[in-house]
């Protein structure tokens, strides 16, 4: 049996951080918060709560553009394809993929930068 599962990307100027981060706080309902980072990394967390819908938001600046390729450990059928953001010379642009519920475990992302000075950030939510 093949499920087909379509996702939808939004793409937005970020409005400014706070701190002058590329993405702000995103409150307690934050799994990750990753305000700035340079370069290429990613990262990996835990604790994906089933009844809670999932949002991943990923945002840069810099001139360029970053390749993000996010894992879902438990569900792999539901990762979400790779996706590249453009990045903006100064003012961040914001990608935010929808995830759905009924997700549990662990995730991971893999964030390909086009040039080591980019700057990104990421969140992970499940709002209440």
């Amino acid at each position: 049996m093949t499920t087909a599962v379509t996702l939808a990307i939004t793409a937005a100027p970020a409005q400014a951080a706070p701190g002058g981060e590329i993405i702000g706080y995103p409150g307690p309902d934050g799994l990750i918060w990753i305000a700035e980072q340079t370069g290429s990394s990613g990262f990996v967390s835990g604790g994906l709560s089933p009844r809670l819908d999932t949002f991943i938001t990923f945002g840069c600046a810099g001139g360029g553009s970053i390749e993000v390729a996010f894992h879902l450990d438990n569900h792999p059928d539901r990762d979400p394809a790779p996706f590249t953001v453009d990045c903006p010379d100064s003012t961040p642009t914001r990608v935010t993929v929808p995830l759905g519920t009924a997700l549990h475990g662990g995730f991971g992302a893999r964030v390909t930068a086009s040039s080591p000075s980019i700057r990104w950030g990421a969140t992970v939510v499940q709002p209440e």
